[in-house]
């Protein structure tokens, strides 16, 4: 898949389903203890790192945004679907919400305090990841911290249909370990990592663990944990 066919297909996908999603998914974090405590941690480290503003890409409706504008962060969204943007802006009128991809971020480099992909790199094919992660790099401050949320495992999962809407996304599974490699190669840090067990039993119910990594870009400007520099 080209990252034109990428682009097209989640863009028009989450057009399609914007409504659906946030009717179903609107609440979810309110029955998520441990990935509203992992936010909590990043909302911390961004605000002890001197703050500035903090990208969630791929925000969606927003939901998210809200929560850590919530914890004292400046958050702001960015979003490939104008349908889940027309939702975020109507949730939460109060915030910034834009269009753009995280493969082209149009944000000047090293001006974000914090960046945040909460299951927004799931659908980017594996070849084209590295140059989101680099995307990541440069646009965080030294000393700026990401934090990915993403499926742990193995394979794609192809949906066709959702809330009976036709739709054309490939979730992809990945292991933890090769995420953090991809954000090691692209000179950031790894911090912390956390996985979550399959939990189908809960109003959200997941079959298949739930992953979360924090790294830091470092504070020497450029710097890459091999030695290099980007």
């Amino acid at each position: 898949m080209t990252e034109l066919d990428f682009l097209r297909t989640t863009r028009t996908s989450y057009d399609t389903m914007a409504v659906g999603y946030d009717e179903r998914f609107r609440d979810e974090l309110a029955a998520k203890p441990l990935d509203r405590a992992m936010l909590a941690g990043f909302a911390e480290l961004v605000r002890d790192g001197g703050g500035g503003p903090v990208a969630d890409v791929g925000c969606g409706t927003g939901r998210v945004t809200a929560h850590l504008h919530g914890l004292g962060v400046d958050a702001f969204g960015i979003d490939l679907s104008p349908g889940m943007l027309a939702v975020a802006r109507r949730n939460h009128p109060g915030l910034r919400f834009e269009e753009g991809s995280m493969l082209g971020l149009d944000l000047p480099d090293g001006g974000l305090g914090g960046l945040m992909a909460w299951y927004s790199t799931i659908h980017v094919p594996d070849e084209q990841l590295p140059g989101a992660f680099d995307e990541f790099f440069r646009v965080l401050a030294p000393g700026g911290h990401l934090l990915l949320g993403f499926q742990a495992g193995d394979g794609v999962k192809r949906r066709t249909e959702a809330w009976g809407r036709d739709i054309d996304l490939d979730f992809r599974r990945r292991q933890p370990e090769w995420m953090a490699g991809l954000l090691v190669e692209a000179g950031l840090t790894m911090t912390a990592r956390m996985v979550r067990e399959i939990d189908t039993e809960s109003d959200f119910p997941e079959v298949t663990p739930q992953a979360f990594l924090l790294a830091r870009k470092p504070i020497v400007s450029g710097a890459r944990e091999d030695g290099g520099t980007n």
